[in-house]
């Protein structure tokens, strides 16, 4: 076996694992499915989005590229454009979006993915052929993307979307150019070039604060990981000031061994922001022969609804849960607040489970359950990501069948699994060396083993 990709989308997922057979790396592979993903699940993700990548290379230190959202407004002269709402019903519940030229943050997906290839054996511009033929030739559009759009059809036909309804043809062609351009050239045109300049020049055009000078001041930063043991392992995850990865180290360093359900629950109870948001996020998991791990998140929030030469902007200046002071809060330059989690465990020095979610305020829960089912209750990976879960939001608890709540609060009881629950991807090694992988079919997630 060469490694194990598990993914949001199966397109993803086989870009990974095109790469593995090939002979590249855990990071080949997952920078090749994070471009793909692009394509795939383009109301999720984007070459205007944001994320974070650990990569933890066999026999060396885990390290954590952040290349999350960053505030702009270096150059903002004249009124700011009004936010603009954008209502997504749920059904029984609605949730106000706001999207528009002043909601789009300095984007960070095309600079993260040029320096995670340098981890990697595969060229830049190998990395991206496969996105760019799903792009270019086109792809039929799934199940859960079709919901996904059907939720978010204002932002996706603003966009400049296609296609929307399940097994329609999703053809792309200027993200296929903007993805050959990654992969002749690397990042500079996304970000002092004719693409950073073509994006600039709209959104301020057009009242947003996004300048050619937020796009030529980003840089990807480089960290250590955050590092908490649990159950004789050490997980690395992400760290502040990203606020995911040190609620998950209070979470497990809250559970006693072998946690009940009830200590579960009270874990889900650290203090945190609980918003039921949507999360509108993708992870990837891989885990190579070698031993090199690499688990990515990246998000394009709910998307701005606007795409500049192949580039979907996110809408993260619109997103109410970055700002807790408010819209417009941030200072220019500063790094955006996010959940994101990617994960990864190691035994000894040595990677054994490579996970991460979707699914904002219910990340970190995801992570801390499918954790708990592998390292403390033994459960395969797939086993573990299709166990019911429960959340805490509030003082509300919310469980998938299966789970009979050992508290007093309220609960919600969902009649099936939910993608509320989270989208979690997870590859594991075993002892004996045997690669598995644990896709999340509450958000239509594959793996492939190859």
């Amino acid at each position: 076996m060469r490694g194990v990709i598990a993914a949001g989308h199966p397109l993803t997922a086989g870009a990974g694992a095109s790469m593995l057979r090939a002979g590249g790396n855990a990071v080949d592979a997952a920078v090749a499915a994070m471009l793909t993903s692009c394509v795939t699940e383009p109301l999720l993700t984007g070459l205007g989005a944001a994320g974070y990548l650990v990569v933890a290379p066999a026999g060396e230190a885990p390290v954590l590229l952040d290349f999350s959202a960053e505030a702009p407004g270096r150059d903002r002269t004249g009124d700011r454009a009004p936010l603009a709402p954008v209502t997504v019903h749920f059904g029984d519940a609605q949730q106000e979006f706001h999207a528009g030229p002043s909601s789009v943050a300095a984007y960070g997906l095309p600079a993260g993915a040029a320096l995670a290839a340098t981890y990697g054996r595969a060229p830049l511009e190998e990395l991206v052929a496969t996105a760019a033929k799903h792009a270019r030739e086109g792809h039929r559009i799934n199940r859960y993307q079709a919901y996904v759009t059907s939720l978010l059809l204002p932002l996706a036909r603003s966009a400049g979307l296609t296609a929307f309804e399940e097994g329609e043809l999703l053809v792309q062609p200027e993200l296929a150019e903007a993805l050959d351009r990654l992969g002749s050239e690397g990042a500079a045109p996304f970000y002092t070039g004719d693409i950073a300049g073509a994006v600039a020049g709209w959104i301020t055009a057009h009242g947003g604060d996004l300048s050619r000078a937020d796009l030529a001041a980003y840089r990807v930063a480089v960290r250590e990981p955050l590092h908490v043991r649990h159950r004789g392992r050490d997980i690395h995850t992400n760290p502040p000031p990203a606020a995911g990865g040190a609620l998950l180290a209070q979470m497990l360093e809250a559970l006693p061994d072998n946690p009940s359900q009830q200590d579960l629950v009270r874990a889900l109870a650290t203090p945190k922001t609980h918003l039921n948001r949507l999360g509108s996020t993708t992870h990837i998991s891989v885990l190579d022969a070698d031993g090199t791990a690499c688990s990515v998140t990246t998000t394009n929030g709910a998307g701005s609804g606007i795409s500049i030469a192949g580039v979907h902007l996110n809408n993260m200046m619109g997103e109410e849960d970055l700002s807790p002071d408010g819209f417009f809060s941030h200072a220019p330059g500063d790094r955006l607040p996010s959940m994101m989690a990617p994960t990864v465990a190691t035994r000894d020095g040595r990677a054994e489970l490579v996970l991460g979610s979707a699914g904002s305020s219910r990340i970190c829960g995801a992570i801390l359950q499918v954790l708990v089912n592998v390292l403390d209750r033994g459960m395969p990976a797939q086993e573990a990501v299709d166990a019911p879960r429960m959340h805490l939001s509030g003082d509300h608890l919310h469980v998938e069948p299966g789970i009979r709540p050992e508290s007093e609060l309220p609960v919600t009881f969902f009649r099936a699994p939910n993608m509320f629950f989270g989208g979690c991807q997870v590859v594991e090694m075993t002892e004996s060396g045997l690669l598995r992988g644990g896709a999340d079919h509450r958000r239509d997630g594959a793996f492939a083993v190859v």
